[in-house]
């Protein structure tokens, strides 16, 4: 896939490394802020210089919390905390910035700052994104989410939640493809923890094979996640063992983008995972 300038090789699970540009993301919000409040460019410089070392392959830099009971972001300070950070990764290092966003005015300057590729929680659907994402040409990634996050995690029900999240994301990516999106410009995510209970998420996660049959790439991300917590009893911070776990599991199912907070721990599991594999074809 062609993420701008680059060229991502998808034969085998890439690595997007989270960087939240956010106070209060669930996981590692504030740490991009200096002791002033305000955002750090040369601690953002330290975290992509370590993405890298630890073998990343797309940094994806977000300026609006999505976390479950997290408030929609005002335009002015998403693009505030998104734009310099592209800018400055672009400057300094040479690889794919996704942008995280659902906001045409984000996804329209982040693309003249640099970045690569548009990831978007809310598939296009806010007024005017899609024709944001279509003018600047850029690959995009859609993300299923049953409402807002401020209330997504309010009792969401499916009938079906593989067949559901199938429908939404081919539907969003036809509607693309209309509008004049390439049909190899897009990646698909069915979102987990966006509006889904845990059952919700093992369900669609046993289903991985089946949704990286639809035809697109497909991006997971559950990177210490609720679900994880859930299933066993730990805060974020004791997460990373489960987060490897699925990740690996997902890799084997055929996902094809690994959005992951542990870099270098991910990369060892690939690493494992496809010497096993390589000597079992052998």
């Amino acid at each position: 896939m062609n993420l701008g300038p680059y060229q991502l090789d998808l034969s085998s699970p890439c690595i997007m490394a989270v960087l939240n540009a956010t106070p209060d993301s669930f996981s590692d919000g504030g740490q991009l802020y200096g002791s002033s409040g305000c955002l750090d460019l040369s601690r953002v410089l330290k975290h992509v210089e370590a993405f890298l070392a630890e073998g990343a392959d797309i940094i994806d830099v977000g300026g609006e919390s999505t976390r479950p009971g997290s408030a929609i972001v005002a335009v002015d300070e998403e693009l505030d905390r998104v734009v310099s950070i592209v800018e400055a990764i672009a400057a300094r290092f040479d690889v794919p910035v996704s942008v995280d966003t659902s906001t045409p005015e984000v996804i329209q300057a982040s693309a003249s700052a640099g970045a690569s590729m548009i990831n978007d929680v809310r598939a296009l659907q806010r007024d005017g994104a899609l024709e944001a994402a279509v003018s600047t040409d850029l690959p995009v990634c859609l993300v299923h989410m049953a409402g807002e996050p401020k209330i997504m995690q309010q009792s969401p029900r499916y009938q079906d939640v593989v067949a559901e999240v199938s429908d939404f994301l081919l539907a969003r990516a036809h509607a693309c493809e209309d509008a004049g999106i390439d049909r190899c410009k897009i990646v698909l995510d069915p979102g987990f923890g966006f509006g889904k209970t845990l059952e919700h998420n093992l369900t669609l996660f046993r289903a991985i094979s089946d949704l990286s049959a639809l035809g697109f790439p497909l991006l997971v991300g559950v990177s210490r996640k609720s679900m994880i917590g859930e299933i066993l009893n730990k805060p974020v911070n004791q997460r990373l063992v489960g987060s490897v776990a699925l990740a690996m599991l997902a890799a084997q199912q055929g996902a094809a983008i690994l959005r992951v907070h542990d870099v270098a721990a991910t990369v060892d599991m690939l690493k494992i995972m496809n010497a096993v594999e390589e000597r079992k074809d052998g």
